[in-house]
């Protein structure tokens, strides 16, 4: 008798859709930088660095779609840092949110697959949901990781319009075709979706600062990752306008506007479940 075929991994966007649905599109990064570790009484080291990854995935794993651990403030603290990120993806994906990576990674060939390996392969001791890539190296360079996210089911975001000031001079820069740079990632991503349902697994970085995007072509039929609501001032208000047609596919990070309220898991939640009904009345309201 022969063997069954492998089941193919359901989708990274068809099970973002799913979450969304049923959790709200809220996405809470985890980012222990210092100065939170202080205001929350910890220590700037590997112990207040777990008390605070813990508390945050306590508080919020439960009743949001996404959770964001920042890379970096894990990797300051070199081996250490990265057993407790590890840690937090294990146990913010077995509380049943989707991690999204956000380490920024983006290279060429061998290099690129080997990032694309520590954050994507099924079983690494990092493997996440999706990864944020940065394609400016040139959109091709993204490929490895474009492949394994289709081979595994996982997902990728990739930074097109970001709410940094620096970022204009390269993502607004005009092309020969007339295209600026930030256009052309999008219509790259919108190749990738074409024909997915409910909506494709490689999303954008867009930032809900960045007021009026009504020249750009923000429906790639998969998602946009919105950072910029809370602390870099954005409001859940300021969605509908920003985004248009395109805003039902936006996922609003928040992550220092709901930090800065720990360390009482009661207060986390409570300021996750003020921006989920703010992102609802105006989603509602558009």
């Amino acid at each position: 008798m022969t063997a069954p075929e492998p089941t193919a991994p359901e989708p990274f966007g068809a099970r973002l859709r799913r979450a969304m649905d049923e959790r709200g599109p809220l996405c809470v990064g985890i980012d222990p930088h210092a100065s939170l570790l202080a205001q929350w009484g910890l220590d700037d080291d590997v112990t207040g660095l777990e008390r605070f990854s813990r508390t945050v995935v306590e508080a919020t794993a439960g009743r949001v779609a996404v959770l964001k651990p920042q890379s970096a403030f894990y990797e300051r603290f070199g081996s250490r840092g990265w057993a407790v990120l590890e840690r937090t993806v294990q146990e913010a994906r077995s509380a049943g949110a989707l991690v999204v990576m956000d380490a920024k990674r983006g290279d060429i060939g061998s290099t690129m697959a080997g990032y694309a390996e520590a954050f994507l392969r099924p079983g690494a001791p990092l493997s996440s949901d999706a990864l944020t890539v940065s394609p400016y190296l040139g959109y091709g360079s993204l490929s490895p990781a474009v492949a394994l996210a289709r081979e595994t089911g996982t997902g990728l975001f990739v930074l097109a319009l970001t709410s940094n000031p620096e970022g204009g001079e390269v993502q607004h820069a005009v092309r020969p075709d007339g295209r600026t740079v930030g256009a052309t990632m999008l219509a790259h991503l919108a190749a990738e979706n074409a024909g997915e349902t409910p909506m494709g697994s490689f999303g954008a970085v867009v930032g809900a600062t960045l007021g009026d995007l009504s020249s750009y072509d923000l429906e790639i039929n998969g998602p946009l990752l919105a950072p910029g609501v809370g602390a870099q001032g954005a409001t859940p208000t300021d969605l509908p306008a920003v985004f248009g047609a395109a805003l039902p596919a936006v996922v609003p990070n928040v992550s220092r506007g709901v930090l800065r309220y720990g360390p009482g898991v009661v207060a986390l939640r409570d300021a996750v479940d003020r921006f989920a009904d703010g992102i609802r009345l105006a989603r509602a309201g558009a």
